[in-house]
């Protein structure tokens, strides 16, 4: 910020009225200010800055918000205002500390290298001559010409540089001693150094050797040709410098279990990361004996035998081409794919078995864990239980229950002791030969276990399910539901262009990239007015929507209003026929006159009630065969689930007044009423 004990300020004043302190007390006002639980980005929150209130002596609120501007550029912006102004603080006080150290007045001036001497006094000259060419070009001639240059002439360039550097050795001296403050001494630490990946080590082997026989080669260069390098290295080779990260690795977290057991108050939240790739690791554990996992059924060991002989085909058209050979196949050959792939399966718990075995417990435990990831699940005749045993306990069990286990597996459980005893490694295949060996009479008791195991299983499953949902139903709208208004300001000002035809010469993509700039070069003022709007809609919606949940949906307890079904949502599939738009006109005409008959007052004549309720009668004949219409139509299934509900209703309302219907009958004073109800039903 450049400011001084109490002048003027570079930087942080740039030649204004504020002093160091006025900005110190500027940045304690804004910090007084902030809210509580601050998380926001810092611009937001200083958006709703009250900058009147922050204001202080002869400095207005808007001088405030300027100088924070300022001062706040010159800080790193990702973070909340309330971790931005610790930094803008510390910034004030000492503008110089760190990365901005050499901008200092006082700092001493660093001596140009030989060659930039050279490349600075033949520049020019070289510019002159040759003024079609670019810098680069230039660059490049001058450089070859110093090189070219006799030692004599070279040693003019080297002499004056270390002259130059002398004295800026001494400068730098007297500058460290009148600005202690500015000088970070790097405190070495006794932090363990984080371990090496395996690439990393090869290449602080290789590089000494390769710039031996490359001197002249740039660090660009180095790292290129090594990395194609190690990309071409054998797997052979590459495990030995896997092996070494490991080992490498393991005295890290040793160094640093000791480093906190001496440093309590230090973080151990950091979770180490593994040094290995996730490539580098699946070599580590197949030279170490760990089986290749086979394919989940039989059509992925089809497509995969099948791809072995088809690197000529694009990658893209390989799957399409299994696909279609598989479908040639008969029903016989895939089953004997599925056969093998179930054998497959059996081998790789077999396989796997051993290798856990073979593992120390932490290495057991990742390859357990990734098995549990990856979808396997070693069978209860693999030995597994000890191995589950040990793993880390407090883990969250699957919701879905334990799935039921054949009779040969209940039976493998019991007696899987007696044959461990003999050969853990050959366990598996002696109980498979023996349940084959084994008689019907004694592997029933096994399978009418298996039989309850399959029921409980089913059972908790249908417990365990939630209820069905209907998938991608559309929310349904209700009959005079008022329209939702946008809900901020960027919305409606989209809305706004959207709809004018303005950037209909846009694509759909481009539209919205359109909208985005126009927003962000509106002022503050006209950003304010559609956020204005949008709060003077959303009022007017909500009162519109009170007034229609009093007045629109139906009450528990009450018949629900007549549908009307021209302006009911999800629309029928339109036919080309005219027949279907008379019958929806027909439909249209027959709820508006429905909706004037509900109208009516209780003191008209017995007569007009009587033809009301015919009328009922008529609607509901047609909003029968409707019904039919909307089912062939293929209607959304809450909007008929609805309709069933007020035809019941209505119904019901229909029923009542035949009753009295009747009544009125036997006096014989309805006699028209009910001729033109068998007229209604006749039709």
């Amino acid at each position: 910020c450049g400011c001084s004990a109490g002048g003027a300020v570079e930087g942080c004043g740039d030649g204004d009225s504020w002093s160091k302190d006025d900005c110190l007390m500027l940045l304690e006002r804004i910090r007084t200010f902030l809210p509580e639980g601050d998380t926001m980005k810092y611009k937001t929150t200083e958006s709703h800055f009250d900058w009147d209130k922050v204001g202080f002596g002869s400095f207005t609120g808007d001088m405030c918000k300027q100088k924070w501007q300022k001062v706040s550029s010159e800080v790193r912006k990702y973070r909340t205002m309330t971790e931005l102004i610790v930094d803008a603080i510390e910034f004030v006080k000492n503008p110089y500390k760190g990365k901005k150290l050499k901008t200092h007045p006082d700092f001493p001036k660093k001596p140009l290298t030989p060659y930039f001497r050279f490349f600075m006094e033949k520049r020019a000259k070289y510019a002159k001559i040759h003024p079609e060419m670019s810098n680069l070009d230039l660059t490049k001639i001058l450089s070859k010409k110093y090189k070219e240059l006799p030692d004599k002439k070279k040693m003019k360039y080297i002499q004056e540089f270390q002259r130059e550097k002398e004295s800026f050795e001494k400068n730098m001296a007297r500058f460290k001693e009148d600005h202690p403050e500015l000088i970070e001494e790097r405190k070495k630490s006794d932090l363990p150094e984080k371990p090496k990946t395996p690439q990393q080590l090869w290449y602080n082997h290789e590089k000494k050797t390769y710039m031996k026989l490359h001197p002249d080669v740039s660090q660009k260069e180095l790292k290129e040709a090594l990395r194609r390098q190690w990309s071409q290295l054998s797997d052979k080779k590459r495990l030995k410098w896997i092996s070494k990260a490991l080992e490498l690795q393991k005295d890290y977290e040793e160094s640093m279990r000791a480093y906190h057991e001496a440093h309590p108050d230090a973080s151990s939240d950091e979770h180490t990361k593994s040094v290995l790739t996730k490539a580098e690791r699946q070599l580590k554990d197949k030279f170490d004996g760990r089986p290749t996992k086979p394919p989940p059924n039989g059509y992925s060991l089809y497509c995969a035998e099948l791809m072995v002989n088809m690197k000529d085909v694009p990658s893209t058209e390989r799957m399409v081409l299994c696909s279609k050979q598989w479908k040639m196949m008969t029903q016989k050959e895939k089953d004997m794919f599925q056969k093998r792939c179930e054998q497959k399966k059996k081998q790789y718990e077999v396989d796997l078995q051993r290798f856990l075995e073979s593992l120390p417990e932490e290495e057991r435990e990742r390859v357990l864990m990734e098995e549990k990831l990856g979808g396997t699940k070693l069978g209860v005749a693999t030995a597994s239980t000890d191995l589950r045993a040990k793993s880390p306990p407090g883990k969250k069990k699957s919701r879905l229950p334990e799935t039921p286990k054949t009779a040969e597996e209940m039976w493998q459980q019991s007696v899987i002791g007696d044959y461990l005893a003999n050969d853990r490694k050959k366990a598996q295949g002696a109980m498979e030969a023996a349940w084959k060996a084994m008689e019907k009479k004694e592997k029933i008791p096994w399978i009418k276990k298996a039989a309850e195991d399959q029921k409980r299983y089913e059972r908790e499953l249908l417990e365990s399910r939630p209820p069905p949902t209907v998938q991608g139903q559309r929310k349904p709208k209700f009959d005079g539901e008022p329209k939702k208004p946008p809900v901020s300001g960027y919305q409606m000002f989209s809305q706004e262009l959207l709809t004018n035809g303005e950037l209909n010469h846009f694509s759909l993509k481009e539209r919205m990239v359109e909208i985005g700039k126009r927003w962000h070069k509106l002022s503050q003022a006209q950003k304010d007015k559609y956020k204005k709007q949008v709060e003077e809609h959303q009022l007017e919606y909500k009162v519109e929507l009170d007034s229609w949940v009093k007045v629109g949906p139906p009450r528990a307890g009450s018949a629900p209003p007549r549908p009307a079904i021209s302006q009911r949502p999800g629309r029928l599939q339109q036919d080309t026929s005219d027949s279907d738009e008379e019958d929806e006109k027909t439909d249209s005409s027959d709820s508006e006159e429905d909706d004037e008959s509900s109208g009516s007052t209780d003191s008209e004549e017995d007569d007009e009630d009587d033809d009301d309720d015919d009328e009922v009668k008529i609607t509901y004949n047609r909003q029968k065969s409707t019904m039919t219409d909307l089912k062939n139509n293929k209607i959304e299934s809450v909007i008929i689930v609805r309709l069933f509900r007020d035809l019941f209703f209505i119904w019901q309302n229909d029923d009542e007044d035949d009753d009295d219907d009747e009544e009125d009958q036997s006096d014989g004073s309805s006699s028209s009423s009910s001729e033109d109800s068998s007229e209604s039903d006749s039709e």
